[in-house]
C-alpha cells in the first residue's frame, strides 16, 4: 500500500527549498525557489509513471492514463508556494500524497477507468502579489488578464513574472478545463485548525470552504486634547470602534462556523495625549453559509450605525473583497467517507475556515477535501506540524476515495 516512509522523505526534502533560519519556509511564486521545488516535485511525478507538462499560468501537473479513452479525469491538486516563513506541510502534502497515491497504483499494477492527474497549483497563497489561488483561478477560467496587473512589493506585476519565467500572460486563457473533461477535484490538505486534535482524530471529511468578506472600515470624529474634553462632549472613533469589535465578537459567536476577526488597525493622529480623530480597521468576515454570513453582516452594519450615530462619529465601509463559500458536493463527502471506513478512521464531518484552490471548482465539476490533524492548530508558522502517522492515515483515505472514483 502507501509508501509512508517515501512520502514522508518527500515532505521532509522539499521542506528544504527556500528554508530560513528559522526553520519556516519561503516560497514565493515564480521564483527561483519555486522553480526548484516544481522541478523536485516534477522528479517525483516522473518516479511515480505519470507523463508530465506545465500549463499557460506554470500549474505543475502529471498524469496517469485510465482504460477508457476520453474519460473525464479525477483531479488531486495543491499548492508548494508559502507565506513568508510558512510551514512545510501547508499545501506540500496534498501534492506530495497525489504523487504517492499514482506511484502506488503505478507499483501495484492497478487498473482505473478514469486518468488521474496529480497538480500543483500556481500561487494559492497569493503572499507575493496580495492576489490568491493564481492557478486554479486559470483552471477554472475565471482567472482575467487585468488581474495580472497585481504587484509585489518591488512594482513587480505578475505578468512581469511570469515572462520572467518564460511564460506568457496572454495565453491565460489556455489553462482552462472544460467542465466535461473533469468528473471531479479532491484535495488533502493539514486542518489548520484544533478540531480533529480535541476529536482525538487523525484526519476528517470537509463538508465546506468558507468564503471570506473583507471590509474596511473608517471611522471619523473630532480629534483634541485628552485633558481639555470632558468625556460626554467628544466625538471619539476610536471609543465607537471598540463598540463595534465588541459587537462583532458577539455576534459571530452566536453562529457555529462563523468566525470574524479583526486583524489591521490604525489611529490618528496617534499621540498618547490626544483623542483621535480618525480610526481605520479591516474585518474578515467567514463562514460555509452565505445566507449566515449575510444575516450576521447586516446586523454588524446596523449595530455599528447606531453606534456611531450615538457618539455623533462617521462610518464608511469600504468592501475588499466579497468570496461566495463552496460547499463540497454531496457525493465526493461520502466517497471520502467510505475511504475513512475502509482506512478503520470513524468519518468525522467539519467545514474549512481557510480557503483552498478546490473553492475555485465547486460550480465547475464536483469537489471534495480531506483533512488532517494539525499539532495544536498551528500554520503558516514554522512550528507548523502534522505526524508521520497523520500523513499516511490521509493519504491512505486519499488512495480510497481515488480509487473509488477512478
Amino acid at each position: 500500500m502507501i509508501n509512508e516512509e517515501r512520502l514522508w522523505n518527500r515532505l521532509m526534502a522539499l521542506g528544504e527549498l527556500g528554508k530560513q533560519p528559522s526553520g519556516g519556509v519561503t516560497r514565493f511564486s515564480f521564483t527561483k525557489e519555486e522553480r526548484q521545488a516544481k522541478q523536485l516535485v516534477a522528479s517525483y511525478m516522473e518516479e511515480a509513471g505519470m507523463r508530465i507538462r506545465e500549463d499557460a499560468v506554470g500549474n505543475l501537473i502529471g498524469r496517469r492514463d485510465g482504460r477508457l479513452a476520453n474519460a473525464p479525469a479525477v483531479l488531486i491538486g495543491s499548492h508548494i508556494d508559502t507565506v513568508p516563513d510558512g510551514g512545510m506541510f501547508d499545501g506540500a502534502l496534498g501534492v506530495l500524497a497525489g504523487i504517492e497515491v499514482v506511484q502506488t497504483l503505478n507499483e501495484q499494477r492497478i487498473q482505473h477507468d478514469h486518468p488521474i492527474e496529480v497538480i500543483a497549483f500556481t500561487d494559492e497563497e497569493g503572499s507575493r502579489f496580495g492576489f490568491g489561488m493564481i492557478g486554479s483561478r486559470a483552471m477554472a477560467g475565471t482567472l482575467r488578464e487585468e488581474q495580472l496587473g497585481q504587484v509585489d512589493s518591488d512594482g513587480v506585476t505578475i505578468g512581469e513574472a511570469m515572462k520572467r519565467v518564460g511564460l506568457d500572460p496572454l495565453n491565460i486563457g489556455e489553462a482552462s478545463k472544460e467542465p466535461s473533461t473533469v468528473k471531479a477535484y479532491v484535495e488533502l490538505h493539514i486542518e489548520q485548525g484544533r478540531v480533529l486534535e480535541k476529536q482525538g482524530l487523525p484526519a476528517g471529511v470537509v463538508s465546506g470552504i468558507a468564503g471570506p468578506l473583507w471590509t474596511r472600515w473608517i471611522l471619523t470624529g473630532e480629534a483634541g486634547h485628552a485633558g481639555a474634553n470632558p468625556m460626554d462632549s467628544r466625538k471619539d472613533p476610536l471609543m465607537a470602534a471598540a463598540e463595534i469589535m465588541q459587537f462583532i465578537e458577539e455576534e459571530a459567536n452566536k453562529y457555529p462556523a462563523t468566525v470574524a476577526t479583526v486583524g489591521q488597525i490604525s489611529v490618528k493622529p496617534g499621540g498618547v495625549n490626544v483623542i483621535p480623530g480618525e480610526v481605520e480597521f479591516t474585518l474578515d468576515h467567514r463562514t460555509i453559509d452565505e445566507e449566515i454570513r449575510n444575516v450576521v453582516e447586516n446586523k454588524i452594519i446596523a449595530q455599528a450605525e447606531q453606534i456611531c450615530r450615538r457618539r455623533r462619529v462617521e462610518l464608511y465601509i469600504e468592501p475588499l473583497q466579497r468570496v461566495t463559500p463552496a460547499p463540497c458536493s454531496d457525493s465526493i463527502q461520502e466517497v471520502i467517507r467510505e475511504a475513512c471506513r475502509k482506512t478503520g478512521i470513524e468519518p468525522f464531518t467539519l467545514p474549512s475556515g481557510a480557503g483552498h484552490d478546490g473553492m475555485q471548482f465547486y460550480n465547475a465539476w464536483p469537489m471534495g477535501m480531506i483533512f488532517i490533524r494539525s499539532k495544536e492548530g498551528i500554520s503558516h508558522n514554522p512550528a507548523e506540524w502534522s505526524s508521520k502517522e497523520d500523513c499516511a492515515i490521509g493519504t491512505k483515505i486519499l488512495f480510497e476515495t481515488i480509487r473509488e472514483l477512478t
